[in-house]
Order: C-alpha cells, then sequence, then structure tokens
C-alpha cells in the first residue's frame, strides 16, 4: 500500500483532465479515486504512463511545465472521452502553461465549489455525472449567475427544498437549455475508430 502524495494539485491530472470534477473523485466507497497523483492513487487506479513521465521521471506537475509539449503521448487526448470528459484538457494545459498552476487551482476550485453545492443541493441519485459535466465545459463566469437563476426558478415554482427529484429535473433542463445556446453539448464522447 502506497500512501505517498505524487503530486501537489490532484485535483488537475498531469494530461488536462479535471479531476476534481469527476465523477469518482465523488464516489463513496473504495473505488474513490484520490485524484491524479493524489493519497493511494497507486492502490486504486492504473498505472499512467503520463503520470510517469510527467511527474514522477521529471518532477512536474502538468505536462504544461515540460519543454516537449504537447508530445506523442497526448496525440489525439482530446478526440474522446473516458468515465470523464478530455474535452477542455489542452483548453486548461494551456491555461497552466499562459497563467501558471496557482492561477488556474483558484478558479478550478470555483468551479469544485459550484458542483459540490449541485451535488449537494440538486443530486437525486442520477445527476452526479451530468454535474460533473457541465461544471467541467461550461464557462467560469457563468456558472454561478447560472445556478443561482436555477434555484430563483425552483423557488419561484414553489418546489419543497426537500423535493431533490423536481429540483434535479429543473435544473438539468435549464443547464441543457443554456449549453445547448452555447453550442456545448453536456455528454461524453465514446472513442470513434
Amino acid at each position: 500500500m502506497e500512501n505517498s502524495i505524487i503530486k501537489k494539485f490532484p485535483t488537475i491530472a498531469c494530461c488536462g483532465i479535471d479531476c476534481g470534477l469527476c465523477p469518482t473523485y465523488y464516489t463513496n466507497g473504495p473505488s474513490k479515486c484520490p485524484g491524479c497523483g493524489g493519497p493511494n492513487f497507486s492502490d486504486k487506479h492504473p498505472s499512467c504512463s503520463i503520470l510517469t513521465c510527467c511527474t514522477k521521471n521529471n518532477g512536474f506537475e502538468t505536462c504544461a511545465d515540460c519543454d516537449n509539449y504537447p508530445c506523442e503521448k497526448l496525440k489525439n487526448w482530446d478526440k474522446a472521452d473516458s468515465f470523464v470528459t478530455h474535452k477542455v484538457s489542452f483548453q486548461n494545459l494551456y491555461e497552466i502553461k499562459q497563467n501558471g498552476i496557482t492561477n488556474f487551482i483558484e478558479k478550478q476550485i470555483l468551479r469544485i465549489k459550484i458542483l459540490e453545492m449541485l451535488l449537494d443541493s440538486f443530486n437525486e441519485g442520477r445527476s452526479k455525472s451530468f454535474f460533473c459535466l457541465a461544471t467541467t465545459l461550461l464557462p467560469i463566469n457563468d456558472l454561478n449567475n447560472f445556478v443561482n437563476k436555477a434555484k430563483k426558478n425552483i423557488e419561484e415554482k414553489g418546489i419543497s427544498p426537500e423535493d431533490i427529484r423536481s429540483k434535479a429535473k429543473i435544473i438539468r433542463e435549464m443547464l441543457n437549455n443554456y449549453a445547448k445556446n452555447m453550442n456545448i453539448e453536456i455528454k461524453l464522447r465514446k472513442n470513434v475508430k
């Protein structure tokens, strides 16, 4: 059992995936992921050649720190998703390269807080993956305002705070409509060969 923490910021993967916005990061039980290079990562996650190259071999926090970025390991990385979206991986790495990891993490913490609020207040047991995708893909500047509008809409409709199912339905519809207007699809992409 390896309990060492490999990375300082496990909520952002070496490859640019938002681990702090991933469904398995919010799973209860033994399958909970600690984030890229987080505590007991090696016990819970298959070995990762990107983490090995980036952090273990070169001491970097993300691939954005490497002079060889982007390299062959990341070729087509953003073309399909796994259980978490890869759509914004390169965008995240670009932002880290331009503005530094600390600035990126500050914005990511805002996304994580919004996600945690959505999970606490609106998850009826079937919306976790959707909320993770929405908080990853939608613009951070609009997310907070949007969630406040959704809360107001729910209140105006007289929906009880305990009626999680109805609240989840409303906020999912509103998020989907908002995303559609921005030409963003809140859906994982399959690997097409």
